[in-house]
């Protein structure tokens, strides 16, 4: 079911070793963006009326209008099976406990007597927030989008999910629920790029938004990477990904249930088990084996196991282990080894990592307290998962007096010439009579 890569015996070179050796699901943004491109015009140039005739025809169902009525978002929240409301409130409040400890403080800086720079946090104005709704559904993903948006203190936050065809071209009640439960009454029935374009042109529903964030199909990233500039982004975010570092010591059945929890995604989820263990990689199969064939989504868990994507692969050593995690720098991360908090702590490249047998990602998907949308697709090697900070801007405020600025008026005029840009330098002497 889940193919094997052998790096036993294989020279690791000093720098890393290359990141094509390794499982990748094929995510071709840059094809996409042709497909997208006529779609983000037609929303420019048309408004709503090209969202809602796009959500017809990708969706299935024409709605009337794009904004959710606040009646229908209340009514939402009243249906809300009592158990799931208990679920959804408990993972705002751990979320709001971490995101809120997230906050940056302003800092102040005294360089010389009279000149000082102070780094001023300030949230972007407005956002809007995607929750995808394909082949799952997705109010945990309302949580992790709008809570730290508003704990960076964001003024408007408005939220885009896709109508569902079942319930009358709203987005998914439960979806809604949790936006009532976050205190979110600006919601769009839409989704795809027409969503991510409404958000960069505006419509006469919606007001332009200054960052997108949320996961998405590979529209959705192409539409965020087409229209980047216009609008903030976070990140590309391609198929989900799980890659476990494990030993002997470690559980087959928990690294079995873990790969098979990211794979019940999209066929396209990969999952990576990393081990010095043979005998571990031949009692996970065992256990995949009997799991998948007793799961609810046995197709879309074998696609996604048997893909080009996932792989077992077997190192000689730990540290080579170590070598290959970073350089696949995978959204989740987990480490089921022997003393697995030392080992976390050598990882450079994740989006998240999970430490020992009792964190498992859909533990971090719902209700660690941490956020779930993460960098995929390797970004984790340069890029953050979702955070307070993913909405706040630093802005430098300069504050000199004359004599501070007399100080070094001649290094600047120095370094203006050098450049020859003597404006520049003029710039400060014509603040002293034009001499210094």
């Amino acid at each position: 079911m889940i193919s094997r890569i052998d790096l036993r015996g294989a020279a690791f070179p000093e720098g890393g070793i290359d990141r094509d050796l390794l499982p990748r699901a094929e995510f071709d943004v840059e094809a996409a963006l042709e497909t997208v491109r006529p779609i983000c015009d037609d929303v420019r140039h048309r408004g709503g009326e090209a969202v809602i005739d796009y959500g017809e025809r990708f969706d299935g169902v024409r709605v009337e209008r794009l904004r959710v009525a606040d009646k229908a978002i209340a009514e939402a929240l009243d249906g809300l099976d009592p158990d799931v409301r208990a679920a959804l409130e408990e993972s705002i409040r751990r979320a709001r406990i971490v995101h809120r400890e997230q906050r940056r403080t302003d800092v102040t800086t005294q360089v010389v007597p009279g000149g000082t720079v102070t780094e001023k946090w300030v949230p972007v104005q407005r956002v809007g927030l995607y929750v995808p709704g394909g082949l799952a559904v997705y109010p945990s993903s309302v949580v992790m989008n709008v809570v730290p948006a508003q704990e960076a203190g964001v003024g408007g936050v408005a939220v885009a999910s896709p109508p569902q065809k079942d319930f009358g071209g709203l987005p998914h009640p439960t979806v809604l629920a949790a936006c009532a439960l976050l205190g979110v009454d600006e919601v769009y029935a839409t989704g795809g790029a027409q969503a991510v374009a409404m958000f960069a042109y505006g419509t006469d529903e919606c007001r332009p938004v200054n960052l997108v964030t949320g996961p998405g199909n590979i529209y959705v990233a192409a539409a965020k990477r087409l229209l980047k500039g216009r609008i903030g982004i976070d990140a590309e975010a391609g198929p989900t990904e799980i890659a476990i570092l494990a030993d002997a010591s470690a559980d087959p059945g928990y690294v079995a249930a873990d790969l098979i929890s990211q794979a019940e995604h999209d066929p396209l989820a990969a999952a990576v088990l990393v081990t010095t263990s043979p005998e571990l990689a031949d009692a996970v199969d065992g256990e995949l084996a009997t799991r998948v064939a007793a799961t609810k989504h046995r197709d879309r868990i074998t696609a996604a196991l048997s893909g080009r994507q996932s792989a077992t692969v077997l190192v000689d050593t730990l540290d080579q282990g170590l070598d290959v995690v970073d350089a696949y720098a995978a959204e989740h991360l987990e480490i089921q080894t022997r003393d697995a908090a030392a080992v976390a702590a050598r990882v450079r490249n994740a989006g998240a990592i999970f430490v020992g047998p009792h964190a498992p990602v859909s533990l971090g998907d719902y209700c660690a307290g941490s956020n779930h949308v993460l960098p995929t697709g390797g970004c984790a090697c340069h890029s953050s998962g979702l955070s307070v900070q993913s909405f706040l801007r630093g802005i430098h405020v300069v504050d000199y007096s004359r004599d501070a600025l007399a100080e070094v008026a001649g290094h600047v005029v120095t370094l203006a010439n050098a450049e020859d840009l003597p404006a520049h330098g003029e710039a400060v002497t014509a603040r002293f009579g034009g001499a210094l």
